[in-house]
């Protein structure tokens, strides 16, 4: 029993300071994030949330250290006041040898008072040290994981590096919100206790005194400062919209030289950031006169204490010791205050960006799972979309009762006009939209009712325009299964004909691609993408125009590895050049949102119909994609 009691101390400290984490190890961050299917958009809510899961014990040992320091920190008046006293007592008298013992006693506990309350601040700081960077992280990575459930629809209606920045903005406003109530409040709750009893006890009418100073200060920078919050979520937003603005030019760099644009896009941000200087001089303004009227305040107090003492201390009401007392005292708490007051403003204008930051990032999912979905029980691979009906959020209609039934390992190609729904269709089995009527079902399983992970684990997909990340190209061919051997990984490039350009770099697969590929060029980065849909191995397949950026040379060499890759599997191929999927189980011609014919290669040029036509018209030429 007494080494389990001589052990917990260890285990709670523990909890404090942490192993430090290996190289490349996450610091346990992602192994203690709880599954949330919605954060709290409160911004103090938020914050209680996440504390409450991660960092209860270092939070109030926090709270405890201050507050001990406080209370060491409120007795320096005290000490300091009996030992004027003694000395006072004891100066031009017989006593004054005597006395020396009981001064030097109250002036090593002044030198204890001072020294310990310091102590007990850095043993908080150290704490603080634990647990802020690791905080600032846990929120910024719930929030990301947040964000990156949001529909695509969500993304194509906000700036990307809008959307970054407030997760930025969040970690460290998060930080300077709990610092505020761990610090500052703790600090002057104690102080107002501590130092309150204590100058009750000796001097009530002081206490009095300051205590409804107190009250009138706090509750009038509380009215005034409730203003600070409107303006710090406007001078956010215009910091997050000009920021936005800068890095959609930066990303369109290409583009603005190549129209001799760059005086233009000056301009055109210049608008931005004026917004953006106007509501900085609105709050800056406010806050000028905010700490004039704090100032004022301080000053009416100070004055006050002053006179009261000078004419107690003249009459004897009060010693010397007792005025100096009283006015450190109420230096000390007045100052308290008025520090809490200045920290009121910042902690409004936290709350503001916190406020913008979580309504912007924490917006209900357009698409979410639903309250007890089950993975995708993919059996075969059957996909069947029935009686559809969707439209866009602009309302502008797609399909109306759409019927389409692929069978499990068929070969499907989607061929038609631009804006004829094929990529629509695409986004629809992935559930990236929903449909307003109808159900799309894969093996029987209505999409809407599996989770949205397990969904598209199942479907390997190589776009028409590939994503690939600022990393080594390895890790892109990867990406779907990280686990994946370097073998695998060399085989799918081999396959996909990406294995020459990846060897003939000076890193080879540790070449890092640039920013969205930048370095890689249209080719390149869809042969990355089609090795890395090797990888997957997914039961189902979707082609969107995957050869529409290769060279005829690499086009007829990737025939070859996309029909290898296509057996066994149901497959939807989207196809501008129409011989690339003539060799399909079945070509479907969508227009206007319908289907207008379908049936095998052959048959439909058979038909003449407008499938033929197309055919005739291309001549292995190019119609638009969807």
């Amino acid at each position: 029993m007494f080494s389990a009691i001589a052990a917990a101390p260890a285990r709670y400290f523990a909890r404090l300071w942490p192993p430090p984490p290996k190289s490349g190890d996450d610091d346990g961050m992602l192994a203690e994030l709880v599954p949330v299917k919605a954060l709290p958009r409160n911004p103090v809510a938020f914050v209680i949330f996440v504390v409450r899961h991660h960092f209860a014990a270092k939070f109030w040992t926090l709270v405890a250290l201050v507050a001990i320091a406080t209370t060491i920190e409120a007795f320096a008046p005290f000490v300091l006041k009996n030992l004027i006293n003694t000395l006072n007592a004891a100066q031009g008298t017989a006593e004054a040898a005597a006395a020396a013992q009981d001064v030097m006693l109250w002036f090593l506990a002044f030198g204890f008072v001072w020294y310990g309350s310091s102590l007990f601040i850095r043993a908080a700081e150290a704490v603080d040290i634990a647990m802020s960077p690791r905080m600032r992280g846990q929120v910024q990575n719930y929030l990301f994981g947040y964000l990156l459930g949001h529909s695509p629809r969500y993304f194509q209606e906000n700036f990307a590096g809008k959307l970054g920045q407030k997760v930025k903005q969040a970690g460290q406003t998060s930080i300077g919100v709990l610092q505020m109530v761990w610090f500052e409040t703790t600090r002057l709750l104690v102080l107002m206790v501590v130092g309150g009893a204590l100058l009750f006890a000796q001097h009530p009418f002081y206490a009095v005194v300051l205590g409804g100073w107190t009250i009138i200060y706090l509750v009038s920078v509380a009215m005034i400062a409730r203003h600070c919050v409107t303006l710090s979520k406007a001078l956010s937003d215009e910091v997050s919209t000009s920021t936005g603005r800068l890095i959609d030019a930066i990303g369109n760099a290409d583009l603005i030289r190549a129209f001799a644009k760059r005086e233009f896009e000056r301009r055109f941000l210049g608008r931005f950031l004026a917004d953006e200087q106007n509501a900085s001089k609105r709050l800056r303004w406010f806050l000028i006169f905010m700490r004039v009227f704090m100032a004022t305040m301080m000053l009416v107090l100070l004055m006050s204490l002053l006179y009261l003492g000078i004419h107690d201390t003249l009459a004897g009401v009060i010693t010397v010791g007792g005025f100096t007392m009283v006015f450190i005292l109420g230096t000390s708490i007045a100052r308290t205050v008025q520090e809490l007051s200045y920290r009121l403003l910042d902690f409004f204008e936290q709350i503001g960006t916190l406020t913008e930051a979580l309504e912007l990032v924490t917006t209900p999912h357009e698409i979410a799972d639903k309250p007890g979905a089950k993975p995708l029980a993919l059996t075969a691979g059957r996909i069947e979309f029935q009686d559809i009906d969707f439209a866009h959020g602009d309302g502008y209609p797609v399909f109306r009762g759409l019927n389409l039934i692929i069978q499990a390992g068929e070969k499907v190609g989607l061929v038609g006009p631009s804006g004829a729904g094929k990529s629509t269709l695409v986004k629809l089995l992935r559930r990236q939209f929903e449909p307003q009527a109808g159900q799309v079902l894969i093996d029987g399983q209505n999409v809407q009712d599996v989770t949205w992970d397990s969904l598209n684990e199942s479907i390997a997909e190589v776009p028409q325009t590939p994503g690939v990340f600022h990393r080594p190209v390895r890790d892109n061919i990867r990406y779907a299964r990280p686990e994946a051997e370097e073998e695998d990984v060399v085989r799918a490039a081999l396959d996909a004909h990406a294995h020459d350009f990846i060897s003939k770099r000076p890193t080879g697969y540790d070449t890092i691609v640039g920013e969205q590929g930048i370095k890689l060029s249209g080719g390149e980065r869809q042969r990355v993408a089609i090795a890395r849909a090797l990888v997957k191995d997914a039961r189902i397949l979707v082609l969107d125009e995957a050869t529409s950026s290769l060279d005829s040379e690499s086009e007829h060499l990737i025939q070859e590895a996309l029909w290898t890759l296509m057996q066994g599997r149901t497959v939807i191929a989207i196809a501008h050049r129409l011989s690339t999927i003539a060799g399909m189980d079945r070509i479907v011609y969508l227009d206007g949102g319908r289907i207008v014919e379908q049936g095998p290669h052959d048959e439909l040029l058979a038909r003449g119909g407008a499938y033929a036509k197309l055919w005739n018209r291309q001549m292995g030429g190019f119609i638009d994609a969807a």
